[in-house]
């Protein structure tokens, strides 16, 4: 820590918020917040969001009692102040990295932790059905929901309060505006209703008038108050269509005023049914470099100054260009001499790449927000009017969408190719994030080409054969990261379908290899080398079709085969080779290595690597024993 910091180094449970002021609160806001500046410059993180709701963690952990009522935070990557201020300051240097501190809320990690997220639009269905139980046992706990970060986006977060509505559960939602999608009325009149609708003389006297009416059953009067209410909250707030959905809207309120954001939460703490408390903030907030450039400093690797956000990063060599930056400027090529080309993104333009496309051409880039299963059925539709759509979503995201995959567009045969990023391990982020089911969940689809490239030329290769030589649906699977460099021919090549590659030719075992597997397996077989081990390697580059007859040609003199693959071991390659094998009764040995059947947990690559037994020492090993056993 760079200076002192009172009142945060008194906290050592969100227990000791209660008898702080809003001065106070304010004065560990701002201590909160120049502490996160300098953990991030150090070690990395989500960053923006956290900055932007310091001043609401504060207020709401001063307002509620997380031992007992229930703070959900959707997405997660904004809970950074949530962690400090419960009781893990101390380990948040170990955030995100292999042992330590989870980057997204845990419930296995702190009781604070309500429910574990890291998917978008999840918190406010957690919240009702955690209502939903605590009044079928008669509890009295709090329910919150924070959303915001383009969450709201999601037609989940909707259907969860749609349904709120008709339980009339006491939860209370709490939109963090920080992206102005909601737009505020502004002007002093929308102040004053905002005071008037927080005053708690104004909910008791609208409670009292409701409760007269209801006693009196007086039906048009009434109607007539509600027609007055909804008119004058119309007019002079976003809040209307809240209103219809069931929920009371309360706001928009600024953010970054601990008072009136103190005030607030006390009033919604008192009313008893469900409600939405409209919060407007700035991203990056006390940190200038990330509240001109929010998506930027979304989240940061670290290694910054602390006031001017300049690299402190010694510059060195190049490194090779990453598997996204290969189909982004892949995509775009081909766009420029196909106009039928077009791309589709979940919330993710930069993060994909398709950023490049969408400057390239913007007419044919459509960005839908945190809603992948629209995008896929939005791609199906494109498809069947003659274009060509590029579906670019993340492993993880694309499981929010299988049931459009394969009714919507391989159940019709469509033309949508499918390019799955974050495929495999992803690092810091997580098992939420890991891309560890795509190959498992898409092996079933019937009709689907998949195709996973070793490097980015093969990337290149099966991005022009899926557009060009494939009718159907395809899916092509790439890491997050740094493809292992080499040269790029400047023509496309065009693969046959289904068909692999033998890479380095030996006297055994056979490794069968897909995607990232590829470079290990080479490195793995330079280690097995030295105990006179030579084995065979092929890139299958397809896991569907799956080449069969390159397969039974190589058994056929193999004792031992290994598949690798940066999949879950259940349902990928290692399970399609296995069935083949047994269908044609051969007596070949197999070893299946792959992801283990366990939610591998956060760490950097290596570790995570070591931990899960692909690295090339991992592999090494257990291809060592395993051809070391006979044959039967």
């Amino acid at each position: 820590m760079n200076e002192p910091r009172p009142l945060l180094d008194s906290i050592g449970s969100p227990e000791d918020l209660k008898q702080l002021d809003t001065r106070q609160l304010q004065q560990l806001a701002d201590e909160c917040r120049k502490e996160l500046i300098e953990l991030i410059a150090r070690n990395g993180g989500h960053f923006a969001s956290s900055l932007g709701v310091t001043e609401l963690t504060v207020a709401l952990h001063h307002v509620y009692d997380t031992k007992k009522d229930r703070i959900v935070w959707d997405v997660g990557h904004q809970a950074y102040i949530h962690k400090m201020l419960t009781g893990r300051r101390d380990r948040m240097r170990t955030n995100r990295k292999y042992g330590g501190l989870a980057g997204f809320p845990k419930i296995h990690e702190s009781p604070h932790d309500a429910f574990g997220t890291g998917h978008a639009s999840t918190s406010i269905s957690a919240a009702a059905g955690m209502a939903a139980g605590r009044d079928l046992r008669g509890g009295t706990e709090k329910m919150v929901a924070v959303i915001g970060d383009g969450s709201m986006t999601g037609g989940m977060a909707f259907e969860a309060m749609n349904h709120l509505g008709e339980l009339k559960s006491d939860v209370l939602v709490i939109l963090n505006d920080n992206q102005m999608a909601i737009s505020p009325s502004t002007g002093g009149l929308r102040n004053h209703l905002v005071d008037i609708t927080l005053n708690k003389t104004y909910n008791r006297a609208r409670r009292f008038l409701w409760n007269s009416m209801s006693l009196l059953n007086h039906e048009g009067a009434k109607n007539a108050l509600r027609r007055f209410e909804d008119g004058i909250k119309a007019a002079l707030t976003p809040g209307a269509f809240f209103e219809a959905l069931g929920m009371r809207y309360f706001g928009p309120i600024d953010g970054h005023d601990m008072d009136r954001l103190v005030r607030a939460l006390r009033e919604m703490h008192e009313l008893p049914h469900p409600k939405l408390l409209h919060v407007v903030t700035t991203k990056g907030k006390g940190f200038l470099p990330a509240e001109e450039n929010q998506s930027g400093w979304h989240a940061h690797s670290g290694g910054f100054d602390v006031v001017t956000g300049k690299s402190s990063a010694k510059p060195g060599a190049a490194p090779p260009p990453k598997y996204q930056e290969v189909f982004g400027e892949a995509l775009v090529e081909m766009a420029m001499k196909d106009p039928s080309i077009t791309a589709i993104t979940a919330a993710m333009p930069s993060g994909t790449s398709l950023d490049l496309f969408e400057k390239a051409a913007p007419e044919r880039f459509y960005d839908v927000g945190i809603a992948e299963g629209h995008a896929v059925t939005f791609a199906a539709g494109l498809a069947l009017e003659g274009m060509k759509p590029v579906c670019a979503i993340y492993s993880t995201f694309l499981q929010r969408a299988l049931d459009q995959l394969i009714h919507d567009v391989a159940l019709q045969n469509l033309h949508v190719v499918f390019a799955i990023d974050r495929a495999g391990l992803v690092g810091e982020d997580g098992p939420t994030h890991h891309g560890a089911f795509d190959l498992s969940y898409l092996h079933a689809v019937p009709g689907l080409t998949i195709m996973a490239p070793s490097d980015a030329q093969e990337l290149r290769d099966m991005l022009h054969t899926a557009l060009h030589h494939i009718e159907g649906p395809v899916a092509i699977r790439y890491p997050r990261g740094n493809t292992p460099g080499g040269e790029l021919r400047k023509e496309f090549g065009v693969l046959e379908i289904g068909k692999g590659r033998i890479v380095r030719e030996g006297t055994g075992p056979l490794m069968l290899c897909i995607g990232t597997m590829v470079q290990a397996a080479g490195e793995a077989a330079r280690l097995l080398e030295e105990d006179g081990i030579r084995p065979d390697i092929v890139d299958m580059r397809f896991l569907k079709p799956l080449d069969t007859a390159l397969i039974d040609r190589l058994a056929a003199s193999a004792t031992h085969i290994v598949t690798l693959e940066e999949n879950s071991v259940i349902g990928g390659l290692g399970s399609a080779v296995a069935s083949h094998l047994a269908a044609s009764e051969k007596k070949t040995r197999l070893l299946k290595l792959g992801l283990p059947d366990e939610f591998v947990t956060h760490g950097s690559m290596k570790d995570l690597y070591r931990e899960t037994g692909l690295d090339a020492e991992g592999i090494a090993e257990r291809v060592r024993e395993f051809y070391r056993t006979p044959a039967h």
